[in-house]
């Protein structure tokens, strides 16, 4: 589980993904594979477009935290106007089941603050590794390329 299935196909050096064990057969499951439906899973980079032109690919990688993450970034971006570098850079929050929510260490004091005021059950992840791995690559409007990559992990931006 911890890269993939384990299996690489012969001679090749293809990892197979492993991400299809959320599915199941089971008729009355909620992730059940069935014909015309489309099952959850979490291999989903994202592309963003506006005004029907490209603005380029991103993605957050990380388990059940990727479209969490996916969602954060947009967020950061669109909402609170945020580069792309300062995205990425924002501390992030995980949902992990009914009011429990595990925040990054760096987490805003005010929301923690109104989230258990609300009831939620928050819990301060030192290990920032749990909260995705992104990347971004986008044209501005002028026609220039920008790139970022997470403090998370060890990525590099590079062009030429």
């Amino acid at each position: 589980m911890g890269f993939g299935s384990g299996i690489v196909i012969p001679d090749t050096g293809i990892a197979l993904q492993n991400r299809g064990a959320n599915f199941s057969l089971k008729p009355n499951h909620a992730n059940c594979l069935k014909p015309g439906k489309k099952t959850y899973h979490t291999i989903i980079p994202g592309f963003l477009s506006k005004d029907g032109n490209a603005i380029g690919p991103f993605g957050v990688m990380g388990g059940f935290m990727q479209p969490q993450g996916h969602v954060q970034v947009l967020t950061n971006i669109i909402d609170f106007h945020l580069n792309p570098q300062s995205a990425l850079d924002a501390p992030r929050w995980q949902w992990i089941a009914g009011k429990k929510i595990k925040v990054e260490r760096d987490f805003p004091q005010n929301i923690l603050i109104g989230l258990e005021n609300k009831g939620h059950l928050i819990e301060t992840n030192t290990d920032s590794s749990e909260f995705g791995r992104g990347q971004i690559i986008w044209k501005n409007d002028h026609g220039i390329m920008l790139g970022a990559t997470e403090p998370r992990a060890d990525g590099t931006v590079a062009a030429w």
